[in-house]
Parts: structure tokens; C-alpha cells; sequence
């Protein structure tokens, strides 16, 4: 019978990986482990599933190899954790999940989206404290008057454009490679002319070599003071130290981060007794009232959670049978 190993597993999972290995009349191993603290595991099973935002351990790839795999499948869509040619060099095919659930990021860019317009985020921190009052310069803008700016037009960033437009939005574009069939919903321009003119900007682009640091700086000081950016993509692609500055410097005014860098150190981590004086910039963040941090969280739906499982684990016995997966990452 096929043994495939998956790692780094959560309750929330563990229905979604029953049914399929009833199914497919197949044994799946869970742990709750990293892979680099069960690739022990690994001896005697044909294929792997990984799921985490740390570097997987360079050791491991020969130590898989030995152990006679042939596969890597991560159940997310971001893949940076492995060393594609490590694993390569290693004899191990590499497959994602890169359209598990496009409305779930979507749907949560969208919540945070109308959190900025409309200042949560300020009134929370006045109730939190006792204080009901209200101000003139938290006076909320409607969605149907206000402009929205997607970096990154794919299958997420296009989900949410086309959520906004049926909203009465105005909503722009950025992407180094437009989709013809989101025009008419997405009015293209540069990545300036986006900042200058959004009321809130969204990230929506995978992290590569091009989108790291994408936002700097220079690229807040162009967008509005009022403005406010929400990011779901990577923390990666926002230079968080400018990010912080240009919040005290009220260059934009607010913003929501799901994805942040540092998230490795407290995703999943309980801080209330230690703190976050080991990541002095998330904890700057988290210590600021103009900023809504959730914990990695934007994929986190019913519908996600059995779609990452189940591509991923479709990917393994296309593999496995000698068949090549629309997923590979070459």
C-alpha cells in the first residue's frame, strides 16, 4: 500500500486527510513536526507533503534521497521554504498548491480593505480604552467611492479585483504581466501612479527575487496620507523598517498585514507571557494603533484547508504513478 508522510499538521486538517486516504485506499503518517525534526520518518514511505515558512534544514534533501523518495509537495502556494535546486540536485520533483482557494485570501484582503476605510482600527483602540467618542478626521470613506490598488492581478489579486468592482469600486491595477481578460475591471498603470492614486493598496504577488523589498521608502512617500495598505501576499515584499517609519511619519495612515516580516518567530507562538522583545520590529508593529496584525491567517477557510490537502496529495500519486503534475516547480 502507498505511505506518504505529511508534516507539520494541524487538527483542522486531519478530516480532510482521513477522507482522502479512505479514498484513494492509501496510508497517510501525520505529524505535527517540521520535516526537518521527522525526516526519520521518512524511511519506508513513498511520498512527502511539507507545510511550513521556515527554510527546510539542507540536510534533509540527501537524507530523503537515501531514504528512496522521489517528491516534495508543499500544500500552500509559496514555495521559498525549499531549496528548488537542492532539491533538484537531489532527484526530488517539487510541486505546490498555487490556486488552493483564491477567494480565501481574497475574502480576507477584502475585510481589511473596508477595516481601513472605514478606521476600525481607531475605534477599536478608543473603546478597547473607554473612550466612545468620535472625530472629524475619522469620518470613513464608502467603497464606492474610493480606489483600490491591486499589486499583483493573479488569481487572488484578480478574485478580489472582481469582488470590488462588484462593490462599485474603482479599482487599479499593477502587474509585470497583465491579463487581458481583467480589463475592463482593472484599469492598468505603473506601480507610481497606483500609490499615488489609491486609497488603499493591496499586495497580491508571490515572493521572488523581483518582488522582495518591492515596497520601500520611496514607494510610500508617494502614496497619500490617508491611505492605507494591506498585505497578504509575503512580509518579504515590504521593506518593514520604511513600512513602521512612514506609519509614525503619517506619510499613509494605517495598515492591515496577515504576512509580515519575522512571522516565522511568532506564528503559532503564544506571546502574552514572553513577549516580542526578540522581534524588535514586530513588536514595534504590534505596539501600534494604526496597524492590524492577524497571524498568517488570510488562507484559513473550510474550503482552503481540504483544497491544500487534497492538490497536494493528487500531486504525490500523479508523481508517484510516473506522471507529470501541473504543479511542478521547475
Amino acid at each position: 500500500m502507498t505511505k506518504i508522510l505529511m508534516t507539520s499538521v494541524r487538527d483542522d486538517e486531519q478530516a480532510a486527510i482521513k477522507q482522502f486516504a479512505q479514498e484513494h485506499d492509501i496510508e497517510i503518517i501525520t505529524t505535527p513536526k517540521l520535516i526537518d525534526d521527522a525526516v526519520d520518518l521518512t524511511a519506508g514511505v513513498n511520498g512527502l507533503v511539507i507545510q511550513q515558512r521556515s527554510p527546510v534544514d539542507p540536510a534533509v534533501y540527501p537524507q530523503l534521497k537515501v531514504n528512496g523518495l522521489k517528491q516534495i509537495a508543499t500544500r500552500t502556494a509559496g514555495f521559498d521554504m525549499v531549496d528548488i535546486q537542492a532539491a533538484h540536485d537531489n532527484g526530488l520533483t517539487v510541486t505546490n498548491v498555487p490556486a488552493y482557494s483564491p477567494r480565501s485570501v481574497a475574502e480576507h484582503a477584502l475585510m481589511q480593505i473596508f477595516r481601513l476605510l472605514r478606521k476600525s482600527y481607531r475605534f477599536d483602540t478608543q473603546v478597547a480604552s473607554g473612550d466612545f467618542r468620535w472625530f472629524s478626521d475619522e469620518q470613513a470613506l464608502e467603497i464606492h467611492t474610493a480606489t483600490i490598488g491591486i499589486i499583483g492581478v493573479g488569481r487572488i489579486g484578480g478574485t478580489l479585483a472582481k469582488l470590488l468592482k462588484a462593490l462599485g469600486a474603482r479599482v487599479l491595477g499593477f502587474d509585470v504581466q497583465p491579463r487581458e481578460e481583467m480589463r475592463g475591471i482593472v484599469d492598468y498603470v505603473s506601480k507610481e501612479d497606483l500609490l499615488k492614486q489609491s486609497d488603499v493598496v493591496s499586495l497580491h504577488v508571490d515572493l521572488n527575487p523581483t518582488s522582495t523589498g518591492l515596497l520601500t521608502a520611496a514607494d510610500f512617500a508617494l502614496m497619500k496620507p490617508t491611505a492605507g495598505l494591506v498585505n497578504a501576499s509575503r512580509g518579504p515584499v515590504v521593506v518593514t523598517a520604511d513600512l513602521v517609519a512612514a506609519l509614525k511619519d503619517h506619510q499613509l495612515a494605517a495598515a492591515a498585514l496577515d504576512t509580515f516580516e519575522g512571522e516565522n518567530e511568532v506564528v503559532m507562538t503564544d506571546r502574552r507571557e514572553k513577549g516580542l522583545a526578540d522581534v524588535p520590529l514586530v513588536e514595534e508593529l504590534h505596539a501600534m494603533d494604526n496597524v492590524i496584525l492577524t497571524p498568517h491567517i488570510a488562507f484559513f477557510t473550510n474550503l482552503a484547508v481540504k483544497n491544500m490537502v487534497d492538490f497536494a496529495l493528487e500531486d504525490v500519486l500523479l508523481i508517484l504513478d510516473g506522471k507529470p503534475s501541473p504543479h511542478e516547480i521547475k
